[in-house]
């Protein structure tokens, strides 16, 4: 593993509307955690010397600390508020971090991202500059357009997950731009301030937990690597 200094940003902005439930997704609790727990424990679990920088809505840090407490769950993690929209959460996050190394930019529900992910990102990115998970995508797809559809070679088509990984002075760079509704990733900021992007490959388990279905499957996996 490289020697650079490595930062987990990982950003929880969620509310809950789409999973149905009053309480956030990432408190949401599976297994006895909240998800946003597992999600951490996963990065600290993988490589012990990161530090860990939790973006959330700012009228959810109370709650959080407070869950923190019940768990006692006690790592040194620094907090900052979260923005209008995914991109200035992130910027603000990246205010947090300094000087040279890495910075893997995480959702705070995807919990089931593995720890060899999780390394070859940052390893890969010590090298390329960035690395950035993708999975293939197994089935048909077609595109609409009107009344009209055609298939698309799938061979050539990638699911993104995170984490993304960059040098943190470019990803820093790409986040001084303005914000554009086709920022769909952190990924898609880098590029749109002239980066290459590099894909490497990520595990098909990190679903990122955003609607029931994938509440029952997310406890189910982590049921199972619990049990390991």
């Amino acid at each position: 593993m490289s020697s650079l200094k490595k930062y987990a940003l990982i950003v929880a902005g969620g509310s809950g509307s789409r999973m149905g439930s009053e309480v956030p997704k990432q408190f949401i609790e599976i297994c006895g955690l909240p998800i946003l727990m597992h999600t951490i424990n996963v990065f600290r679990k993988a490589m012990q010397d990161i530090e860990v920088v939790l973006v959330l809505p700012e009228e959810q840090i109370k709650t959080w600390k407070c869950l923190c407490l019940k768990h006692n769950f006690i790592h040194h993690i620094e907090i900052c508020s979260g923005g209008e929209t995914r991109f200035h959460s992130v910027k603000n996050g990246l205010s947090l971090i300094e000087g040279d190394g890495l910075v893997g930019i995480h959702d705070g529900v995807r919990p089931l991202v593995s720890d060899e992910t999780i390394r070859r990102c940052y390893q890969e990115a010590a090298i390329y500059g960035n690395a950035i998970p993708v999975t293939g995508v197994v089935e048909t797809v077609r595109f609409q357009e009107e009344d009209r559809s055609s298939v698309i070679d799938r061979t050539k088509l990638r699911l993104v997950q995170t984490p993304q990984v960059f040098r943190i002075e470019s990803i820093k760079a790409a986040f001084l731009r303005d914000y554009d509704e086709t920022f769909t990733d952190d990924a898609s900021v880098f590029e749109s301030n002239g980066g290459i992007i590099h894909l490497t490959e990520g595990n098909r388990e990190n679903i990122k937990i955003t609607h029931p279905i994938d509440l029952v499957i997310g406890e189910y996996l982590i049921q199972c690597r619990n049990s390991i």
